[in-house]
C-alpha cells in the first residue's frame, strides 16, 4: 500500500479523512460529524487602509465646513424690517375758492354732508329736537363760514335763481304783520289766485290785479255788474268763475265789518292777536296748511267765502304775517318777530 503524505500547505484543501483501525479511509462530507472538542475560531479579516488621496479629500471638506460654521456664525444678523408700513406725511394743497364759484358750492355742500354724519352717528341718548338743533347750527355756521361774504341769509327757497321781484317781496313783505282791510284782501285774492301757479307770476300781475278789483276796495268790488265782471276776465285774462269769486268775497268782508268791526279783528282773532312763531329749522318743515288754517278756512266757508281752501288760507296765513314762517337762520326771522310785538 501506499503511504499517503501531505503537504502542510495542501492540508486545508483536502477533504477531511476519517481513521479506521488506525487506517486513514476517504468519507463524503456529508457523514462527517464535527469535532466538538475545539472551538472554531474565524480568521479575522485585516482592516484595510483608504488611499492618501481620499484622506485628503475628507480633510479638505471638514476644513471647509469648519470655515462655512466660522462664516455663519460671524455674519451680522439681518435687520427686522417693521411689519407696519411708516405713514407718509404730506401736506394738503389750500385751494383758494371764489365765492358763488361752482367749486365753493360743491364745499358748502361735502360740510354740509359731514356735519349731517356727524350728527347721525352721535345721536344716542339725544331726543330729536335736541339733533335737529345741534345739526342746524352746525349746519349754519358752516355755511356763514363758506358764505360770509355773500349777502344776508335767505330762507331755504329764495336762491340764486330765485326772481328779483320775488326776493324784493320776501324782504320787504313777506311774514310782515299787516293789519289794513284793503291790504288784507289783496293779499287773500293774490293767494287764492297763485293756485295751480306760483308766486313769482301772480307778482308781476300784481298792478293789474289792483286795476281791475278797484284797489281791492271792498265796497266797490260789491257792486260790479256782470258786464263789469265779465270785461275784467276778459281784459285782464283771469278765469270768470275767479273773478265772481272775488266779487263774493268783498260782499262777505262788508259783512264780517259789521260783525267785528274790521276784517282785521276778525282774521287776527283767530290767531289771539299775536302772530304764530312755529320757528321752523329747516325748509322741508313748513307745511302746506296747519290746524290753523283749516279752522280759519271751515269758519270763512261757512260765513259764505270762497276759494279759501286750508292750503290757500295758511298762504294768506304766511304773506300776512299771522305766522312767522321765515327760517329761523333767516335774518327776515327776528325782524317779523320784533314787528309782531308792537303790531298791537
Amino acid at each position: 500500500m501506499c503511504n499517503f503524505k501531505s503537504n502542510s500547505g495542501q492540508t486545508a484543501s483536502l477533504p477531511p479523512v476519517a481513521q479506521i483501525d488506525g487506517r486513514a479511509v476517504l468519507q463524503p462530507a456529508g457523514n462527517r460529524v464535527p469535532d466538538t472538542s475545539r472551538p472554531v475560531k474565524k480568521s479575522l479579516q485585516k482592516s484595510f487602509s483608504l488611499p492618501s488621496s481620499f484622506n485628503n479629500l475628507s480633510s479638505n471638506e471638514t476644513h471647509t465646513i469648519a470655515t462655512d460654521q466660522r462664516l455663519v456664525a460671524t455674519m451680522p444678523p439681518k435687520p427686522v424690517s417693521s411689519t407696519k408700513a411708516k405713514k407718509t406725511s404730506y401736506q394738503i394743497p389750500v385751494s383758494i375758492d371764489v365765492a358763488g364759484s361752482i367749486a365753493a358750492a360743491q364745499r358748502v355742500q361735502t360740510a354740509i354732508v359731514q356735519a349731517q354724519r356727524k350728527m347721525r352717528i352721535a345721536h344716542y341718548g339725544r331726543t330729536k329736537s335736541m339733533i335737529e338743533r345741534k345739526s342746524a347750527s352746525v349746519i349754519d355756521s358752516t355755511i356763514y363760514e363758506e358764505t360770509g361774504n355773500q349777502d344776508e341769509k335767505r330762507c331755504s327757497f329764495i336762491t340764486n335763481y330765485s326772481d328779483p321781484i320775488y326776493v324784493a317781496y320776501h324782504d320787504e313783505e313777506w311774514g310782515v304783520p299787516v293789519h289794513d282791510d284793503k291790504m288784507l284782501f289783496e293779499l287773500l285774492v293774490l293767494s287764492g289766485a297763485q293756485v295751480g301757479s306760483d308766486w313769482t307770476a301772480i307778482l308781476k300781475k300784481r298792478e293789474d290785479f289792483r286795476h281791475a278789483f278797484a284797489g281791492f276796495d271792498a265796497e266797490l268790488i260789491a257792486k260790479f255788474t256782470e258786464k263789469q265782471m265779465a270785461l275784467i276776465s276778459t281784459e285782464h285774462g283771469l278765469d270768470l268763475a275767479k273773478v265772481h269769486g272775488v266779487v263774493d268775497n268783498a260782499k262777505r268782508i262788508l259783512e264780517v265789518k259789521r260783525d267785528f268791526g274790521s276784517f282785521d279783528k276778525y282774521l287776527w282773532a283767530f290767531v289771539n292777536y299775536k302772530p304764530l312763531a312755529p320757528n321752523y329749522k329747516f325748509g322741508r318743515k313748513i307745511p302746506v296748511k296747519t290746524s290753523k288754517s283749516e279752522s280759519i278756512s271751515k269758519d270763512m266757508v261757512r260765513r259764505g267765502f270762497r276759494f279759501v281752501g286750508p292750503t290757500v288760507i295758511h298762504s294768506f296765513m304766511q304773506a300776512a304775517g299771522l305766522t312767522n314762517d321765515h327760517l329761523i337762520s333767516c335774518t327776515r326771522h327776528r325782524f317779523c318777530s320784533t314787528n309782531a310785538s308792537s303790531s298791537y
